[in-house]
Formats: C-alpha cells, structure tokens, sequence
C-alpha cells in the first residue's frame, strides 16, 4: 500500500475515534441553543407578574434595558420580545390609526357633567383600541399609534385663554377634572382583576397650562395653597382612586426644576399617592434639560438626571445615551433595572405575553369600530354636552 494512503487511513481512523463525542457536543450544544423560549419563566402565565418581569429583565444586557426605555422599544429576538411603540392618543376616540368613532373632545363633553356618560365613552375607546391593537398584531405590525399604551386623558387645569390645548382639558375646575378623568381612566383600563384593558396616562404632570410657545422653558412658581388646590387634587384622583397605571411628566419647569426630574412633583407621586405604574416623559421634554433649562449639559446628562429621578420612559431621543451615562458613571445598571421593570410590568398586565385565549379584552371583534352603537353613544354624547 502507498504511503500515502497509509497516512489516510490512520488518520480517518483518529477522526472516526473522536467521532462519537463530537456528536455528543454538537447535539448538546444544538439542543442549548434551540432552548424554547417558551420554556423561560417569565413565558409561565401562571407565575406572578413580579416574577415573570424580574426573570425577563435578569436576561436582557445593559443596552437592552437602556432601548427598552426609549418609546421606540426594539425587539429583542433571542428572548422573543417583539418591538413596542408606546405612543397612542385617544383623548375623545383613538386617533391617528384609521377609521374610528369620534366622541365629543374633552372641553366638550365636561359640559354634560355625566360621569356615566364620560365611563361609557371611555369604555367604547377601549374597546375599539383592543380590536385594533389585536388586528395589528395578526398583520404583524408593532409602530406608531398601533398599541395599548395611550397618553390620554389631559388634565392639566385650563386657566389660561392663551395655552392652545385648553380644548385637550375638563376645564378650569379641579372637581370636575378629577371627576370625568377618573371615568375616563376606569373606562379604558378596564375592571379586570388581572389584565389591564388598556393604559391610560394622566397629562401633564404638573402645573402645565401657560402660554404656549413658552411650554419648553418656563418656572412655574405657584403657592403651595395653589398646587395642593388647583392644580394637584385631580392627578391625585386619578392615581389614588382610578389607579392610573401611567403618568406623563411636562415640559415645564416647577420651582426651578423640570418637571421631569422634579424631586417635589415625583415625591408627591410616589411617596404621598402610592403610584406604582411607570413615568413617561413629554415628548422632547429631557432635551429642554439642556437645550433650553441648563439644568443639564448634554443629553448624556440629562438622559441620567431623568432616569435618577424616575422618569422610566423617554418619548425623544435622548435616552440613547443611558448605556455611555452608566459607562460615565452618572446612573447604576440597577437604576435602569427599576425603570425597565416598570415599564415591562405594564406590558406584562396588558397581556403581551400571554396566549389571547386567557386575555379577555383580546376576544373583542374588530366590528366594534365605527358600530352602530358606538354611533349612537357619539350622538348622545354630544346631545348632553350641549348646554348654555
């Protein structure tokens, strides 16, 4: 036999004697890989949610909790998380994502002093959102105005004749504010004992009714007799009575600081009301940190102070920058880990990660929009808001 096919065969013969236990490798390390990602726990609809968003968040790295914090979130394949847009609006109908009815707008409707009229309005938005956001997800759409997290209803106090979104609000008067936005926000989150129907946001927190080209830059320096009386008593009923899972902070600033990052403002929230859900910002309102405020030199910055502070979600740009704020040493990992886990413990309510068959909002036909009811209610819901 040449010698050369002597080298061969010993050769085949040293490969063939390693052979089983490479294919022990490969199958075990396959078997690693292809691990179901619906085998993690936070998958387990049966475990409690402070369980399952703890599980999730323990897997993602530092700069997935810092994406997941922009309103843009992006998916995260490997964990089968899908992308999420978190801006909706659905003050009087959900708006801006195709055909829908069309209810009196706030100022209006505030006219007709009803709460039972304001809760059934409410409940018709979210029911039409719930179709809506299901029939986006069989077409596999996750963008704009196509989800659950909608930043409604606006509560800010109307006083000021010049500010252009008075018409967004219930008027000049807090009872009354507080009354119809506690309806609103009982009608679109629903009154299920485990999923939310919807998220509604209190806006804008606080003191947010000036002019309105001067919306990004001015102090507002209220009493305290003021804000406790004025301008506080209806965001307090939102969070401590209607149990408001989100709240949207202004661009303005109050007593020197904004008030996305006001330690006065979100004290009040978290530590006097109790407020458990997640904060989201105006949009573009961490760049006045240090666009317009100085109260930040860059985004970098700013993007740390919001977060230190407690604005979990950023609608903007500047949260881009959370992973170089952890790396510069101005914000921890754990302080995303909060910020993060809040924001999943919304979605994680609203049943994104659970099979349709156990989320009973996910049963509501898409005929729901525009129906003949939902018309009709429209129709009524004018008819009382017309008064002298």
């Amino acid at each position: 036999m040449p010698e050369i096919f002597k080298k061969i065969k010993h050769t085949m013969k040293n490969v063939l004697s390693f052979l089983p236990a490479l294919l022990f490798y490969a199958v075990t390390l396959n078997t690693y890989a292809q691990q179901p990602i619906d085998s993690y726990p936070f998958r387990n609809p049966s475990l409690p949610v402070e369980k399952r968003v703890n599980d999730l968040v323990s897997r993602m790295t530092l700069q997935e909790k810092a994406d997941q914090l922009l309103y843009t979130a992006p998916a995260i394949p490997r964990l089968g998380v899908p992308a999420y847009n978190w801006w909706n609006e659905a003050l009087h109908g959900v708006a801006r994502s195709g055909y829908a009815t069309v209810f009196p707008q706030s100022i209006t409707i505030a006219n007709s002093w009803d709460e039972g009229l304001m809760y059934s309005v409410a409940s018709a938005i979210s029911d039409e959102a719930r179709a809506k956001y299901h029939e986006y997800q069989r077409r596999g759409k996750t963008g704009i105005y196509q989800g659950l997290t909608f930043w409604s209803p606006n509560i800010n106090i109307f006083r000021d004749p010049r500010w252009g979104r008075g018409h967004e609000t219930y008027g000049e008067d807090p009872f009354l504010t507080g009354r119809m936005g506690y309806e609103f926000v009982r009608g679109m989150q629903g009154d299920d004992p485990k999923f939310l129907k919807t998220v509604a946001t209190a806006k804008h927190y606080a003191i947010h009714s000036g002019p309105e080209p001067l919306r990004h830059s001015f102090n507002a320096k209220v009493s305290e007799s003021d804000l406790r009386e004025t301008y506080l008593p209806a965001f307090r009923t939102l969070v401590v009575d209607a149990g408001v899972y989100s709240v949207m902070g202004a661009y303005n600033r109050f007593r020197d600081y904004p008030c996305c990052a006001n330690p006065v403002l979100y004290g009040i929230l978290r530590n006097e009301w109790g407020f458990k859900g997640y904060i989201v910002s105006d949009c573009g309102a961490i760049s006045d940190f240090w666009q317009f405020n100085g109260f930040a030199k860059d985004a970098t910055e700013a993007a740390a102070q919001a977060v230190k502070a407690g604005t979990d979600l950023e609608c903007g740009s500047d949260y881009r920058n959370l992973k170089a704020a952890v790396d510069k040493g101005l914000l921890t990992e754990e302080d995303l880990n909060t910020a993060v886990k809040r924001v999943f413990t919304a979605r994680f309510k609203l049943g994104m990660f659970d099979p349709d068959e156990i989320v009973p909002y996910a049963q509501i036909p898409f005929f729901v929009n525009c129906s003949d009811y939902n018309n009709s209610l429209s129709r009524l819901a004018a008819q009382k808001s017309i008064v002298l």
